[in-house]
């Protein structure tokens, strides 16, 4: 639960500003400190010097010059401590956003006399009351995950009614002949509305393409190749435990809207490829999947993989760096390297259960 502390603090023009600071957490979870757009760790640090409350206190330059006539000033005492919170930057904590979301996925309107499953369903406020992240970090997130409003509750769309929105849109691209990036939204709308709400399609267009507006003020999309094409990987992979990497790679290309490219590169972060292997492999590996706390992700990584190369793992750790910390100093903290075939790789410090 989400407790609000309204901070009275002064900035430099000496005016009243009030910053909502704002605790979150669970009972089964460690507490965090948000405000609009971060999340703060939050730790009990003591301090040898005794901290005094003092009402009305006043620092030096705020005193005027007593330097000719010193004065004592009284000053009445409210209370005392001898520690303080100690707040440090975090990573906001997301992974709980997407299971609660995935609870109850939207997989369309429902059809004729028949009602939509039932599910639990959460507005904006219940996340804020259950995520510990900042708003602006939920924010971010929700559109990360393509989650949209409806009816006032966001949801995520189920993955495979998801894909069947960007099978209609490409489609409708390939019978117009028109470029990936000169996609109008007005005659999407128009031709597919009514195979599915006009809600949905233009939140495919805003998930999988740039919006702009050309010379006649037309509101135009321009299909992002690298997402098309991750999205079409990410159906085929979820369906196999392991995919000979030719064999996927040329069904890969044959699935994608002609005229993209599918590249592997593309996959950063989505799959996995093992090329110690005869034939070469790939599976699905999503991120989203992985455990949001550095070690135990290590620990997860190297029990799927003994031996990885900084290639292979970088996907997967990146977004573990706090500020200004790299993956190689992630990597020199939590394994330990080794050269294999004239190839630098990296294993566990510890031993992995299997």
């Amino acid at each position: 639960s989400a407790k609000y502390c309204p901070i009275l603090t002064n900035h430099k023009s000496m005016e009243s500003l009030f910053i909502h600071l704002i605790i979150r957490g669970d009972k089964d979870e460690h507490a965090v400190l948000c405000n609009e757009d971060e999340t703060y760790d939050l730790k009990i640090a003591d301090t040898s010097n005794l901290l005094l409350f003092v009402p009305g206190c006043k620092t030096p330059d705020q005193l005027p010059d007593i330097s000719a006539s010193p004065q004592l000033v009284h000053a009445q005492i409210w209370g005392f401590s001898n520690c303080y919170w100690e707040l440090r930057r975090q990573r906001p904590r997301l992974k709980k956003l997407k299971k609660l979301l995935m609870e109850n996925p939207y997989d369309g309107p429902a059809v004729g006399m028949q009602e939509e499953a039932p599910g639990p369903k959460y507005t904006m406020d219940d996340l804020l009351e259950r995520i510990q992240a900042s708003r602006e970090e939920i924010e971010a997130h929700l559109q990360n995950v393509h989650a949209c409003e409806i009816d006032g509750f966001w949801r995520i769309l189920d993955f495979d009614y998801e894909m069947k929105l960007l099978g209609h849109v490409t489609q409708l691209v390939d019978s117009e002949s028109w470029s990936f990036s000169k996609v109008p939204l007005s005659v999407c709308l128009e031709e597919l509305g009514s195979l599915e709400p006009k809600s949905m399609i233009e939140h495919c267009l805003n998930c999988y393409g740039r919006r702009y507006s050309n010379e006649d003020g037309q509101v135009i999309y321009a299909l992002d190749e690298d997402k098309v094409c991750r999205a079409t990987a990410q159906l085929l992979l979820q369906n196999a435990v392991k995919f000979n990497l030719s064999e996927f790679q040329e069904v890969w290309q044959q699935s994608v809207p002609e005229g993209m490219s599918a590249r592997l590169d593309q996959l950063r972060g989505l799959a996995l490829l093992d090329r110690s292997s005869k034939p070469e492999t790939i599976s699905l590996l999503r991120i989203e999947d992985l455990p949001e706390d550095t070690l135990e992700r290590f620990n997860s990584l190297f029990s799927l993989r003994e031996k990885w190369t900084q290639d292979d793992i970088e996907p997967y750790i990146q977004d573990l760096c706090g500020e200004k910390q790299t993956t190689g100093a992630l990597l020199t903290k939590h394994a330990r390297s080794s050269v294999q075939n004239g190839v630098k790789v990296y294993n566990s410090r510890r031993p992995i259960a299997t």
